[in-house]
């Protein structure tokens, strides 16, 4: 444990200072924030080069560290810069990374991180997982477009599940939505529009369905959670 602890505040020195550096000596937020800037942002991580890569998973990191930053944007972009196969990898490895560090910050720094970077209403929300570990209802959760995904590391942070089961959690369940992001990349790298516009076109039909059924889809999670912890 102590060990664990102590890696984490490593982890959490390491890239505070990193993102210092890269918030004071790089014009970081035209990239993520401004008009234009997805294909700014693309331009900005061709121009390492041969470690592309990996700024490309460093973005993905701070995306999940810094929930403003749209994951959709960063998941597209993996697809469009690297192809479909390198594109989910690198997507994956940072976004197990980024997840994997959030969980930890909230577990070493505890619930007052957690309300400065989340809202207490998808606290409040989210509440009856920090009771009790609600694996399978977490895979769920993560499973669903348009769940606060970023936000629900830190939540699951706080509760009583192991690093170990929250990351093949995490992982698994984010692992669909990474496909069909980075697929889209890659039909747009190679110019398929009509491709594009179809997987698009169903993408935004499931997302407009979990959204307007997401207050009976969370009724249901919750019901579930609640009649397995009564078993």
């Amino acid at each position: 444990m102590k060990k664990t602890i102590g890696f984490s505040a490593i982890a959490l020195l390491f890239f505070a200072l990193a993102a210092y550096l890269i918030l004071h000596y790089t014009p970081i937020y035209h990239y993520f924030f401004e008009k234009g800037s997805t294909q700014r942002l693309a331009e900005f991580i061709k121009s390492f080069g041969v470690i592309a890569p990996l700024v490309f998973i460093a973005v993905q990191i701070f995306q999940i560290l810094f929930a403003p930053i749209p994951g959709e944007v960063t998941g597209f972009l993996g697809g469009f810069l690297f192809g479909n196969f390198f594109g989910l990898l690198y997507s994956t490895i940072g976004l197990s990374i980024g997840s994997w560090l959030a969980f930890s910050f909230s577990r070493w720094l505890g619930r007052p991180l957690v309300e400065r970077i989340v809202k207490p209403s998808i606290i409040n929300r989210f509440d009856y997982l920090m009771a009790h570990k609600g694996a399978f209802i977490a895979f769920v959760l993560f499973l669903f477009p348009g769940f606060p995904k970023d936000y629900l590391c830190y939540i699951l942070g706080l509760g009583h599940m192991r690093l170990l089961e929250f990351m093949i959690i995490s992982t698994a369940g984010r692992f669909f939505g990474t496909a069909l992001l980075t697929w889209q990349g890659n039909l747009a790298r190679e110019k398929n529009y009509l491709a594009l516009g179809i997987v698009i076109g169903v993408s935004l039909v499931l997302i407009l369905l979990v959204i307007l059924l997401r207050p009976r889809i969370e009724a249901y999670i919750r019901r579930l959670h609640e009649h397995h912890d009564h078993e």
